[in-house]
């Protein structure tokens, strides 16, 4: 993980956290994140957590779109207590970590605070904080990022060692994911990064859409580094998720899609992704 060699201390919380797995083994922790809003990150984010514990797998999603959060439109949740508190010191993680559908542990974020919207030093010192209390607890962590390539975002990308970049075939879509993935690759000097194209319409379109842009990758950035320290991107195609008006459906119900529809097919990619992402 990219963090920093010496932690922020974090009082007695983080020693009891770090004393709850044997082995001081810490989770992997993955961004999930896009180029633009609309495309199911968030939707994604939950349903994989879901299909990843049914793995076998203790996993946690923070919400760190930290000034537009909707995970917990997602889930359906009500929180009275949220990652704002924590940073505010109104009150402890463990007072903010929630249990939701599908099995899994959630820390949620406030929607429409506009002091969240920037990558301020407290902000950047509280959200590291927060991973690092955790960490210890869980196989896997998933961080919902917002959408594009803000400061905050970038930031709490910068803090996994997996990113998930999700993207649908539509062109603005694509051309989102594309800024996305070269600001990664110069910035974070980004090796490898994982796709998964929501909303396919036909099998193996997901596989067109990680060629397009692979090739894209390759022409105007990994030729620009050409030379430089910095290794060649390459993208990985987790898996595609088809069209499927259950999506539509478990949404609007503010359901789990794998806990309302498990057997209709964007469940079953889901799935899919969930097993590539143990297996490998």
């Amino acid at each position: 993980m990219n963090t920093p060699a010496s932690r922020p201390s974090v009082g007695a919380a983080s020693n009891a956290a770090v004393a709850a797995v044997p082995g001081n083994r810490r989770a992997r922790i993955m961004a999930v994140t896009s180029g633009k809003g609309g495309v199911g990150k968030t939707f994604m984010s939950a349903n994989l957590a879901a299909a990843l514990v049914r793995r076998g797998e203790r996993v946690l999603v923070l919400d760190a779109d930290l000034g537009l959060a909707n995970l917990d439109v997602v889930l359906n949740l009500q929180p009275k207590i949220t990652l704002h508190d924590v940073f505010t010191g109104k009150a402890t993680i463990e007072q903010a970590l929630l249990p939701a559908p599908g099995g899994f542990s959630v820390l949620l974020a406030g929607s429409g605070l506009v002091e969240y919207s920037r990558l301020t030093g407290e902000v950047r010192e509280k959200l590291l904080e927060v991973i690092e209390v955790m960490a210890p607890r869980f196989d896997r962590i998933l961080l919902d990022t917002g959408a594009g390539i803000s400061d905050v975002v970038l930031y709490a990308v910068s803090l996994a060692a997996d990113v998930l970049v999700v993207a649908t075939p539509e062109p603005t879509s694509l051309t989102d994911a594309y800024a996305t993935i070269k600001v990664l690759a110069l910035q974070q000097q980004r090796q490898h990064i994982k796709l998964v194209v929501n909303q396919v319409s036909r099998n193996g379109e997901g596989q067109g859409v990680r060629a397009q842009l692979q090739q894209v990758v390759d022409r105007f950035v990994n030729t620009a580094q050409a030379g430089a320290v910095a290794p060649a991107l390459k993208l990985e195609l987790l898996g595609e998720v088809p069209t499927d008006n259950a999506v539509r459906e478990a949404v609007q119900r503010r359901q789990l899609l794998l806990e309302s529809l498990p057997g209709s097919a964007a469940a079953q990619a889901i799935g899919l992704l969930a097993d590539r992402l143990v297996h490998h």
